[in-house]
């Protein structure tokens, strides 16, 4: 992919790497880029040799949030600007929350809009000290829109979502981590180290399993307990009937490393 598109999409030994590629304007989300992630999170979703995918910032921002400047020359056409934008992005924030396989967020620097909405979007979301997180959209007169009312309250609960949505506040990456809006934060020399051993280690587990188990813990919240509790016994007969767990038990039984890579 050329090194000029708005995204950059590149994979290597069963991880695909997506790099918001924006950096002169803080990797804002125009209907390019917007278009570029959707068809990005159906390949990830389609491509059964993807068994991670990670996501991260070109330059000194992870993204800062929609292209406000193109919002400004949209004129009379704003709305209909605003629907395009987010049926490409919500389509993407589906497709990502979706897919059997998990999603790495590596948050490089500040994220507003709907940048904060992908950060935080990882089943593991791990970022630089300098980073920070805004909502933004109130700022300009706007609501949330990619997911941000449906995942900050069951991150951080409804009272603290109210708090960073309504007053528009800035978390910094420490107290992110600290109420959960994140996994973790590292020094910024540490973070792309960090990140790598966490895709490897998730290119390296049980991707149908842990597929299953992000899908799981999404319908939790939406599901009775025994409702729940059947879509568990259900997922675990159909992950003993895949190859990974024969794997896996043979495994731990001769004391040795699983290789699920091997079909």
């Amino acid at each position: 992919m050329s090194e000029d598109a708005p995204l950059i999409f590149a994979r290597e030994n069963g991880i695909a790497r997506l790099t918001l590629n924006r950096p002169k304007v803080g990797n804002s989300i125009d209907v390019p880029l917007a278009r570029a992630l959707m068809e990005a999170a159906i390949e990830c979703d389609e491509d059964e040799s993807i068994r991670v995918v990670t996501l991260t910032g070109a330059g000194r921002l992870f993204c800062a949030g929609g292209d406000v400047a193109g919002f400004a020359n949209a004129g009379d056409r704003f709305s209909a600007l605003l629907k395009e934008l987010t049926a490409y992005i919500h389509s993407a924030v589906s497709r990502f929350s979706r897919m059997g396989k998990p999603l790495v967020t590596i948050i490089n620097g500040p994220a507003a809009g709907a940048g904060f909405n992908l950060s935080l979007l990882g089943d593991i979301a791990i970022a630089a000290q300098s980073a920070h997180f805004t909502t933004a959209y109130t700022g300009i007169g706007l609501t949330p829109d990619g997911g941000a009312t449906w995942l900050l309250p069951r991150l951080v609960g409804l009272r603290k979502a109210q708090e960073i949505i309504l007053l528009n506040k800035r978390v910094s990456a420490a107290e992110a981590a600290e109420i959960g809006m994140i996994t973790r934060v590292v020094p910024d020399e540490e973070l792309a180290a960090e990140a790598e051993a966490i895709a490897v280690k998730l290119a390296d587990g049980a991707t149908r399993a842990l597929g299953r188990t992000r899908n799981l813990l999404l319908e939790g919240f939406s599901t009775s307990l025994e409702a729940q509790l059947e879509q568990e016994a259900r997922n675990i007969a159909a992950a003993g009937r895949d190859a990974e767990s024969k794997e896996g038990v043979a495994a731990f039984l001769n004391k040795r490393k699983a290789d699920f890579r091997t079909p």
